[in-house]
């Protein structure tokens, strides 16, 4: 995944000058990534269950056009999202419960190769692909515990990426996006899922004892909606 960023960039670079098109601008959106992860049971669980995190991404970007409506966007964004679960027995009887809170933090750095259709005057239709770097900087989870009805309700706060035992994810994760997009003179709208390339477990298996051995696997994608104006044109 190290070689497909950094070919990127090195393309990039190498056709800086000879771009025929060239903006620099900001960007708000909406996004949802998702975790896809599998559980610790005794067979190789090939089920990844999802969890949906509601969040919003800022941040920057950089257009150029090469040649006839081709051409690439880099771009630097801050990413939000949090997840609220719902009230879950934690034995066979409705006390006690727990529910899990989480929320995280990221800086990520999508590189995308696109085409620009002109279906108007100053009007493009925008397809595009390329891969994204992650890096998070804070994923948090809190566990709220609560023994008996009206009863107090005991916090537990972790960092999944520090968290004991085999359910650590790794702050790095590299993905692959496929999206659309509408442009009009300054003004675009992008949207697009991506699909994450790294198992997100630090761990290679759960080892809970030695019946319980699988593998893990997992996905760290994220659906998103980019809502943006090109403030400067070179």
């Amino acid at each position: 995944m190290k070689k497909i960023i950094l070919s990127t960039l090195l393309i990039c670079c190498s056709v800086w000058m000879a771009q025929a098109q060239q903006y620099l601008g900001v960007q708000v959106g909406f996004t949802q990534p998702v975790t896809r992860l599998n559980l610790p049971v005794p067979d190789k669980e090939k089920v990844l269950n999802p969890t949906i995190y509601n969040g919003f991404k800022v941040g920057a970007v950089y257009d150029a056009t090469i040649v006839k409506g081709f051409g690439y966007t880099i771009g630097l964004n801050y990413t939000f999202g949090a997840h609220k679960g719902e009230w879950e027995k934690v034995g066979s009887l409705t006390y006690p419960r727990k529910q899990i809170q989480e929320t995280y933090h990221q800086l990520e750095i999508p590189v995308d190769w696109q085409y620009k259709f002109e279906i108007a005057k100053d009007t493009w239709l925008i397809l595009y692909t390329g891969p994204t770097l992650q890096c998070g900087l804070a994923f948090k989870q809190r566990t709220s515990l609560q023994n008996q009805p009206n009863g107090d309700i005991l916090i537990e706060e972790d960092n999944r990426y520090q968290i004991d035992g085999a359910f650590a994810l790794k702050s790095l994760n590299v993905t692959w996006g496929v999206g659309a997009g509408f442009q009009y003179e300054r003004y675009f709208l992008r949207g697009g899922y991506d699909f994450g390339l790294i198992n997100p477990y630090k761990e290679k298996s759960f080892h809970v004892d030695d019946t319980y051995n699988p593998y893990t696997r997992g996905r760290f994608d994220q659906w998103q909606i980019k809502l943006g104006i090109y403030l400067w044109e070179f």
